[in-house]
């Protein structure tokens, strides 16, 4: 049980930075509203739930593939690409909800769903229980991706 705490410990506090500050960059406001959207959008209410589980899938996925990791060059290069993806993540808040340019985020979305797609082939040699943790987040990303796609056809051209 010792060895879960510190690594728990991290993964939820880095879950929750990259959870707060996309949280905080999500500006679903007047011109979020505007937008039309597809009638099989999920309704707002949706996203807060299904991030929520995402993310603690998501922080149980770096710990159990941390602990799955033998050597401290495999774990700086787990640790790598789980900063990558919190960048991406974010990033694509930023592009979508701040700089309001879905178009944006409809390409960038699919850097962030390679980076899911990698970690969860990485996370896959060692640990199946890790590598399953993840794919909530990458079926999410890719519906997310779809959705942000059609967004962009039902309201472009964005400048």
């Amino acid at each position: 049980m010792g060895r879960w705490i510190f690594p728990v410990f991290i993964a939820a506090m880095l879950a929750g930075s990259v959870a707060l500050l996309g949280a905080t960059i999500t500006d679903t406001g007047a011109w979020y509203q505007a937008l039309r959207k597809p009638d099989w959008a999920p309704p707002d209410a949706a996203y807060g739930v299904a991030w929520t589980v995402i993310y603690a899938c998501t922080a149980l996925a770096g710990v159990t593939g941390w602990l799955a990791l033998s050597s401290w060059r495999e774990r700086e290069w787990l640790i790598g690409l789980f900063a990558l993806n919190g960048f991406l993540n974010i990033l694509w808040s930023l592009l979508f909800f701040r700089l309001h340019r879905p178009d944006w985020a409809a390409y960038e979305v699919i850097a962030l769903w390679l980076s899911v797609a990698v970690l969860t082939v990485v996370a896959a040699r060692r640990s199946w229980t890790s590598a399953t943790l993840l794919l909530p987040y990458l079926l999410w990303v890719a519906f997310a991706g779809y959705l942000n796609w059609t967004i962009v056809q039902l309201n472009g051209p964005f400048s």
